[in-house]
Formats: structure tokens, C-alpha cells, sequence
């Protein structure tokens, strides 16, 4: 599945930040793998990571507070899935750099 956008979307630095925050421990980023075949329930992901349920929530709130993921409420269950609209937007800031970069000699120094 190929996701076109025609505007870049606009993310702050702030959400920026706070989105590799949270990609920078293992625990969420299996989380997000375990997101990305389907939407799963707080006691899948316990299950299938080995995490109880208390330790797990702190990560999905860090995952939620960078936008990374959204839960869907479905009576006394919540269901989590990736918010790709999100991953758009990081790998758009990322293609800038890729797309935009051009690595000059640094100018000399005034002494």
C-alpha cells in the first residue's frame, strides 16, 4: 500500500523529538511491530511481549503522547493501531535531509 500526500505535513521539532523519544526503546518499537500486522488489545501485547500490563501501559502512553499510536475504545477493551499519518510525517522529515542535504567544507574560522 503506497501512501501519496501532495502538502508535506507539518510537524513541529517538538513532535519530532518526542516521536524518536519514543522510538528509541526496544520495548515500544516491538510494539509497533507486533502494531503493524493488526490492531491488538492491551492483553495481546502483554501476551505476546512478556510484559505486564502496568510496564506496557507506560510505554503505549509514550507511543500515544508522540502520536505513534492511536487506541480505539470497544466496551471495557481498548485497541491499539499505528497512526500512519505519523510515520508520514517523520519520513517526510527525514526525506528532506536525504532530498535537501548538501555537505560544504566548512568555512574557516575567524581567529
Amino acid at each position: 500500500m503506497t501512501i501519496i500526500y501532495s502538502t508535506p505535513p507539518s510537524t513541529s521539532p517538538t513532535e519530532i523529538a518526542s516521536s524518536f523519544h519514543a522510538l528509541a526503546d526496544p520495548i515500544r518499537v516491538r510494539v509497533l511491530e507486533l502494531l503493524r500486522q493488526q490492531e491488538l488489545c492491551v492483553c495481546d501485547l502483554c501476551e505476546q511481549l512478556g510484559v505486564t500490563q502496568s510496564k506496557l501501559s507506560f510505554h503505549l502512553r509514550i507511543l500515544r503522547e508522540a502520536n505513534l499510536v492511536q487506541g480505539r475504545q470497544e466496551g471495557r477493551w481498548v485497541y491499539y493501531s499505528l497512526n500512519l499519518s505519523q510515520f508520514i510525517a517523520l519520513e517526510h522529515y527525514l526525506t528532506e535531509y536525504r532530498l535537501t542535504s548538501t555537505l560544504f567544507p566548512a568555512r574557516p574560522c575567524c581567529d
